[in-house]
């Protein structure tokens, strides 16, 4: 085992590192010996579903205002080093990617006291806590905007997974049509909450579908399982077809059937700018909610997004109606978001690691 990799938590942090392990993979190094690190959320079943052996630690995240419960945290992690380094030890880990989640911090300690040298990758515009705390420790650092604040990384971009790095919405879009049901020449609306849903959105597109009087419309709605759950099957009424998904692992095709999305500004971003994909950036309002407002600032500056914030979530109807009626508008966000594409992120960090591993 010579490369480890540490993500943890959304699909934000767990398949930009699956798209690395993957890129990896394809230039020789063995599935097995790529170890991912992590804790129980979503990288626990799908860093094994993809053929790579995993490391699960028991890690209580900082809370970000002042309470009682940041009082154990300096014991949580000392216990994660520990078994960590052993783990890493006892492998042969040379290198160590961070992806900026909290398991970022006791990876990284324990890849330094082994001699491993320390890699991070940020996904946002506004670097994490982890990364900054990390950063004076690392050999390397990459961003995935122009600008990272916080922290002074290289821009590589965001690894995107190959089906993403080498989209071609011409070539895909038959199949993705065929794939919801939809038809071809019916504008189509994607809308996705992140890897998990977003309720928020969710209300708001059920409101939008309800209300839509503006011709036939097409939405492809990836709501996620458990909010899907709650919400049914969707409806097809008046002029509108609502199409909503629990999950979807074939993401190429989702940007190929829309012709604008709704989205969080996290890790989707990436995909919207590689795709070249227009969008309604909706920042969330979990957490410090600056790092998704810093995200879709980018996108917005650029051209490429019209930013609107949860509050404002009730004139959704009204803006989307506005850029799909506006073909003119919807090319130069498609031409705006591929100045900010950067599909070969994961080939670049792969290539950084494979350089360091020696």
């Amino acid at each position: 085992m010579t490369y480890a990799i540490a993500a943890a938590g959304t699909g934000g942090h767990v398949y930009p590192a699956l798209a690395v392990a993957e890129a990896l993979a394809a230039r020789g190094v063995s599935r097995e010996s790529i170890l991912f690190v992590g804790g129980s959320r979503l990288e626990a079943t799908a860093v094994p579903e993809a053929g790579f052996p995993f490391v699960g630690v028991e890690l209580a995240g900082l809370q970000r205002r002042l309470t009682t419960a940041n009082l154990a945290v300096p014991g949580v992690v000392l216990r994660a080093v520990r078994r960590l380094r052993t783990e890493l030890a006892a492998r042969g880990v040379r290198v160590m990617l961070g992806m900026g989640s909290y398991v970022t911090v006791p990876a990284g300690w324990a890849a330094r006291r082994i001699g491993a040298a320390l890699v991070l990758s940020e996904q946002n515009a506004e670097a994490g806590l982890a990364n900054r705390v990390m950063s004076p420790f690392a050999v390397r650092v990459f961003g995935s905007f122009p600008r990272t604040r916080h922290l002074r990384a290289e821009w590589v971009g965001n690894p995107l997974r190959r089906p993403l790095a080498r989209f071609d919405r011409g070539r895909l879009r038959a199949e993705a049509t065929r794939r919801y049901g939809l038809r071809g020449d019916v504008p189509t609306l994607g809308v996705f909450g992140g890897s998990l849903g977003a309720g928020a959105l969710n209300e708001a597109v059920g409101e939008l579908v309800s209300t839509w009087s503006a011709g036939p419309l097409q939405v492809v709605h990836l709501a996620g399982r458990d909010h899907a759950a709650r919400m049914g099957g969707g409806a097809a009424g008046g002029e509108v077809t609502w199409r909503i998904v629990e999950f979807e692992d074939r993401m190429d095709l989702f940007y190929a059937a829309a012709d604008l999305v709704v989205a969080r500004a996290g890790g989707a971003v990436a995909e919207l700018t590689a795709t070249r994909t227009p969008a309604v950036l909706v920042p969330g309002s979990f957490g410090s909610g600056r790092h998704q407002r810093a995200n879709a600032e980018v996108l917005e500056a650029a051209g490429a997004a019209v930013v609107l914030a949860e509050a404002d979530l009730g004139r959704l109807g009204t803006v989307v109606e506005g850029l799909l009626a506006d073909r003119d508008r919807l090319h130069r966000m498609a031409e705006a978001a591929s100045t900010l594409a950067r599909p070969d992120a994961a080939d670049r960090i792969a290539e950084a690691l494979e350089e360091l591993h020696g």
